[in-house]
């Protein structure tokens, strides 16, 4: 923000001056650097590939997304059926589990109430229920 007594900050574009935004943070983020230099090292990674490559879970070799692979080609692990790992994040193919187990209680509760009003209903209406 430029006020009367201090001057704009200087451009960041064009040629890579001592002003651009990688020089400014040159220091910051190391750790994430370091990572993504290791993550460049692996496997298949120098021979490029598709938009949607995998990654092997095992030696982080990269794995062609189509055809579909079995195995990693570069270590031989089984590619798993249920968990593919893209380049940030894990994807789990899994079907959801049944909520079966979370909805018998009120099915049978309410299968208990409509037995209930059932009984009442033939017991009132047989006679039982008059004075």
């Amino acid at each position: 923000m430029e006020t009367p007594d201090k001057p704009p900050p200087p451009k960041s574009f064009g040629n890579m001056g001592e002003n651009h935004w990688s020089r400014a943070r040159a220091d910051q983020n190391t750790e994430a650097l370091e990572y993504y230099r290791e993550r460049s090292r692996a496997p298949g990674v120098a021979e490029g590939g598709g938009p949607r490559n995998m990654y092997c879970m095992q030696c982080d070799g990269v794995i062609p997304f189509d055809p579909p692979a079995v195995a990693c080609p570069h270590c031989g692990t089984a590619v798993e059926g249920d968990a593919k790992r893209y380049f940030n994040w894990v994807e789990l193919d899994r079907a959801p589990r049944s909520d079966w187990k979370a909805l018998w209680p009120f099915v049978a509760g309410a299968a208990a109430l409509l037995v209930l009003l059932g009984v009442a209903a033939w017991i009132f209406f047989r006679g039982g229920g008059t004075a």
